[in-house]
């Protein structure tokens, strides 16, 4: 399985990329977020790969970071939500876009991707709702690797979230902070430390 590929952009067009490697060519599907960040052809790039083996094809989707990956994985965790969907999903919402959609339950934003109607964004909120937390301390705790959403997350993680969300905080600020507090306090730590631990890091 090919998990990253570093090489030079050979071409981007349209829902895809060929990255040249060691003269090689690979056909890379992607967001066009990430093709966007890919500059011109003959530039160094660099991209985490997802390897979907089939009978009649091996295709290749590449990714700019691990939060868009992870979302990639999960989206497709969802019925009816396929590869080339969720492709069309991270191209109009970003990961912490995607994020924040759902923990607000948000159909209209998530209606924006092509191909999302009211009862997909309503299917994607349902399935996923619970999941984004874990999703998130995931990216956090191994950033800038491939990694699979972590199972599950306790609920001293939760309540601390919550909290710091209560006091104004985003999501997407609330749950990076209490992974690193986590991190920092050890999985037995108590919903106080790990508050106490977030608004830390959130302060400095």
């Amino acid at each position: 399985m090919i998990g990253k590929l570093s090489g030079r952009l050979d071409e981007s067009g349209e829902g895809r990329a060929i990255v040249d490697v060691g003269g090689v060519g690979y056909l890379v599907f992607a967001s066009n977020r990430t093709l966007a960040q890919l500059g011109g052809r003959g530039e160094a790039v660099s991209l985490l790969i997802e390897t979907h083996v089939r009978e009649d094809h091996i295709h290749l989707y590449g990714f700019a970071d691990a939060g868009e990956q992870a979302w990639f994985r999960l989206l497709q965790g969802v019925q009816g939500v396929g590869s080339r969907l969720a492709l069309a999903i991270l191209s109009t919402l970003s990961p912490v876009e995607l994020t924040q959609a759902v923990a607000a339950t948000d159909r209209t934003a998530l209606t924006r991707a092509p191909g999302v109607g009211s009862k997909l964004a309503a299917r994607l909120i349902s399935e996923l709702k619970d999941k984004v937390a874990s999703l998130q301390l995931g990216i956090v705790a191994q950033q800038g690797e491939t990694i699979m959403p972590a199972p599950e997350v306790n609920t001293a993680v939760q309540d601390a979230a919550r909290a710091l969300e209560g006091l104004g905080y985003r999501p997407s600020e609330a749950l990076p902070a209490v992974a690193k507090a986590r991190k920092s306090a050890g999985e037995a730590a108590v919903v106080e430390d790990l508050i106490k631990g977030a608004l830390r890091e959130l302060a400095s």
